[in-house]
């Protein structure tokens, strides 16, 4: 039930007698008949109107508004989340997840454009000018500001211009390329492998967080009930001390003393439900809602679980270990394709063009429009070697970069695996110590209790003094909570080991039995 219910209820309660059908005057001359256990009401005039278990108890109407309003609040507040409901819903909707899936899409993507280099390649050309048409002997190295002129050299160097006009078509294809293009179509697709494992990594990141912010909320609430209890019992001494120095019955000191533990106890409530706001906002910050709106269910983890070893363990299988072997085929890809990269290009090349321009053999000009259609038409098929021989240098020190690169991806992978190997056999240790304390917690309370009662019992008869029963008192809530913990902190290392073996699915069907 909800803040708002809860207070709603109250309200009404003050107008309308719980428990039984109960008769509530609506104006002069109506009542309505309200069950609060059924929802059901029945209005009536006065002369209908009957006494109910011996006398009618009237209320305005906004009582049974309220009530009404108040159900109407607890059918719209949201079921309480179990662990296993709030990872899955954490994994849906949070947004570095999506954003990893899409990095795969963009490199399954990548896949598709290193098998566009299989494709032959076609470009076309339509180009009109008006220039000069001097042409001189000569030899001029490749390059990309002067036009290349045609034609024979007349001897001229005049300014006089005319129309040219030219259109075209050039269609080549590499048949093969010593496996070239193969090598970069697997170097696109161990990009998306490692990324791929990459989301792996991330979804047991993201699905730890949750279940251990889960986990965090349920220990402050824990700690909230043993802190209120505290409050409880010290509110109750505070009374009695109180009582007894207004009789002069025992020193003031005494009630100074219960007045600072009360606050003391008041204290520690504060800062355990603190913890609980705390702990919702750091779950919400996860799931993408707000904080008020998180309720948990706790399942079996007020229970201790059932006595388990911990699986099997190998580090290499971790998505941490995959995700970093990846990375290492990835280098290893690149230098496959530098690898296949110092050949010679094969090109077949097919052209079909034509050109029109204004000026004869003889250097005389057309008409106006002369030039303006391309009239000469020429093809040519052929094959293309090219083969940069220089570029081995290069080629070369890329090699060694990745051969760098794969070596730092080794040592890192080798760093994972002991850093993971180290992990679990921390999370083994952390369950066994957790499962001894969850055995020894209950003595624990159960002799602090006996101390409290013991303590309280000296005093009333006057053989103890007040310090005694604070401290008894104290040790007892402490008690209480580290039992309370005690269970979750069991729950807690199972958690640990899970994630240091990389599958929470072990930890989480456990929460389900």
């Amino acid at each position: 039930m909800g803040v708002l219910q809860r207070s709603l209820l109250t309200m009404a309660a003050l107008h309308v007698r719980f428990g039984r059908p109960t008769g509530v005057r609506m104006g002069i001359h109506q009542y309505v008949n309200f069950d609060p256990l059924t929802g059901s009401h029945e209005v009536f005039d006065e002369k209908g109107f009957q006494s109910i278990g011996g006398g009618p108890v009237r209320a305005p109407i906004n009582a049974v508004l309220i009530l009404m309003l108040a159900g109407a609040s607890g059918l719209a507040q949201q079921p309480a989340l179990t662990i296993d409901q709030a990872v899955q819903q954490t994994l849906d909707k949070y947004p570095a997840i999506r954003s990893s899936l899409e990095q795969v899409s963009a490199a399954a993507a990548g896949i598709n454009l290193a098998r566009t280099a299989y494709l032959p390649r076609a470009d076309f050309l339509g180009q009109v000018n008006r220039a000069t048409h001097n042409n001189v002997f000569g030899q001029l190295f490749p390059q990309s500001v002067l036009p290349s002129m045609t034609g024979p050299a007349l001897g001229t160097n005049s300014m006089n211009n005319v129309w040219g006009s030219a259109v075209g078509a050039l269609v080549s294809w590499e048949p093969f390329d010593f496996g070239l293009r193969k090598a970069n179509v697997d170097l696109a697709k161990s990009a998306r492998e490692q990324l791929n494992a990459q989301v792996n990594v991330t979804r047991l990141q993201v699905a730890t967080a949750a279940a251990d912010g889960f986990l965090t909320i349920l220990a402050a609430q824990e700690t909230v009930t043993a802190a209120r209890a505290g409050v409880d019992r010290a509110t109750v001494l505070n009374q009695t001390v109180e009582t007894l120095v207004n009789n002069q019955l025992r020193p003031g000191a005494d009630a100074s003393r219960t007045r600072a533990e009360l606050a003391l106890a008041r204290t520690q409530l504060i800062q355990a439900e603190e913890a609980v706001e705390i702990g919702r906002a750091a779950l919400a910050q996860l799931l993408g809602v707000s904080p008020q709106a998180i309720t948990i269910q706790s399942g079996p983890l007020l229970n201790l679980p059932s006595e388990q070893q911990v699986a099997a363990f190998t580090a290499a299988n971790h998505p941490l270990a995959v995700a970093q072997n990846l990375a290492i085929d990835e280098i290893k890809s690149r230098e496959k394709a530098l690898n296949r990269s110092y050949f010679p290009r094969f090109n077949l090349q097919g052209v079909m063009f034509a050109r029109g321009t204004g000026v004869q053999p003889n250097g005389e000009s057309g008409g106006a429009a002369s030039g303006l259609g391309p009239d000469t038409q020429n093809w040519a098929l052929g094959m293309t070697v090219t083969f940069p021989a220089f570029d081995i240098a290069s080629i070369r020190a890329r090699k060694q970069i990745e051969l760098h690169n794969e070596r730092a991806e080794g040592a890192r992978y080798d760093q994972i695996l002991q850093d993971l190997t180290g992990q679990m056999e921390k999370a083994r240790a952390v369950l066994a110590g957790a499962r001894r304390v969850s055995q020894n917690t209950p003595i624990e309370v159960e002799s602090a209790r006996a101390s409290e009662q013991q303590a309280s019992a000296r005093y009333r008869a006057g053989l103890g003094n007040i310090v005694e029963v604070a401290e008894a008192e104290r040790i007892l809530t402490q008690a209480e909570i580290d039992d309370a913990l005690a269970k979750l902190s069991v729950w807690r290392a199972l958690l640990g080991a899970a994630a240091a073996a990389g599958d929470l699915q072990p930890f989480l069907q456990q929460t389900l039995k």
